[in-house]
């Protein structure tokens, strides 16, 4: 994999670090320069940097590995789609459990981007995160379910995209984790970082390249321990911070992983109740529209699976 040096110029002081990698000749976006940076493929005065606001002064060294990609087209797939709302601007949707948001190694068909090729086509969507991600402004995990937001304009996008970095679009998911939480509501504020062994998981940690995350929840139910588990918890989670994997972190941090879990559950399949992914699901979005200024509020009811697991625990419930 070539990597690349670079030392910032008097007049590249006071870029941020993302806006000045996307001028690279070896980097294609400003939403690749993004992905470098999330991936932990950039090196800030030798030290890995992931916080794409970050300003650079002159001297500083930065250092960037490009991982070649196979090349591939995307191409546009007749695959349903669950839409609550949309106009011109903005796609307003639910994402069934399953299906990844948009192409990467391993899933180049069949996902979220592929449906909304077939819906909209490729000049009607906005391409705020690359070329390869058109429409997308935020993303679920692919055994995530619920609302997301696409957008088809690029202004209406950027506007978007605002909303969620000012908090101003309110996003609240559904899950049910192990144990007993005695508090009616709490607030997790601990910030993220990619583990250094499993790239994939992501895990609470100090360090230049941890970014904030905020997650807020209310209790809704709690479910008695039995002689095979230590009782359930079903919460309201609001996001303050879109990070990966953030509610599924959190609440492994605080001891409370999500029922189904496989990356950071700790209890093994035989008390995940019988489901196949993890209990999350995205049921609520609030924000202003973008163009109109319409205040506009979606929810979105459980699916049949995570719905069946609270039936399963009704006669637990305390």
């Amino acid at each position: 994999m070539p990597t690349y040096q670079h030392i910032v110029t008097q007049a590249e002081q006071g870029s941020r670090i993302d806006a000045l990698l996307a001028t690279f000749t070896e980097v294609s976006s400003r939403g690749e320069a993004v992905r470098l940076l999330e991936d932990g493929q950039v090196l800030l005065n030798n030290n890995r940097h992931t916080a794409k606001k970050r300003i650079v002064l002159a001297e500083d060294v930065i250092e960037y590995t490009i991982t070649p990609q196979p090349e591939q087209s995307l191409a546009a797939e007749c695959i349903a789609l669950d839409i609550c709302y949309e106009d011109e601007y903005l796609i307003v949707l639910s994402k069934e459990a399953g299906m990844v948001v948009h192409p990467a190694q391993g899933h180049d068909e069949g996902t979220l981007v592929n449906a909304l090729l077939h819906h909209c086509g490729y000049e009607n969507l906005a391409l705020l995160q690359g070329e390869d991600r058109p429409g997308i402004v935020h993303r679920l995990d692919k055994d995530t379910s619920g609302l997301m937001l696409v957008a088809k304009d690029e202004q209406a996008g950027l506007a978007l995209q605002e909303g969620i970095r000012t908090r101003n679009i309110e996003r609240r998911y559904l899950t049910l984790v192990h144990g007993y939480i005695a508090p009616e509501t709490g607030l997790v504020d601990a910030p993220i970082i990619r583990g250094s062994v499993e790239r994939m998981r992501m895990t609470v940690g100090e360090g230049p390249s941890a970014r904030e995350a905020i997650t807020s929840f209310k209790v809704l139910d709690r479910y008695e321990a039995n002689t095979h588990d230590d009782g359930y918890t079903y919460l309201e989670c609001k996001l303050y911070t879109g990070r990966t994997h953030q509610i599924r972190v959190h609440m492994d941090y605080i001891g409370h992983p999500c029922v189904g879990d496989a990356l950071y559950g700790r209890y093994g399949y035989a008390a995940q109740l019988g489901l196949s992914r993890q209990f999350l699901h995205s049921w609520f979005l609030s924000l202003t529209h973008p163009v109109t200024g319409e205040l506009m509020e979606f929810e979105d009811s459980l699916p049949p699976d995570l719905a069946s697991v609270l039936e399963s625990l009704e006669c637990r419930k305390l």
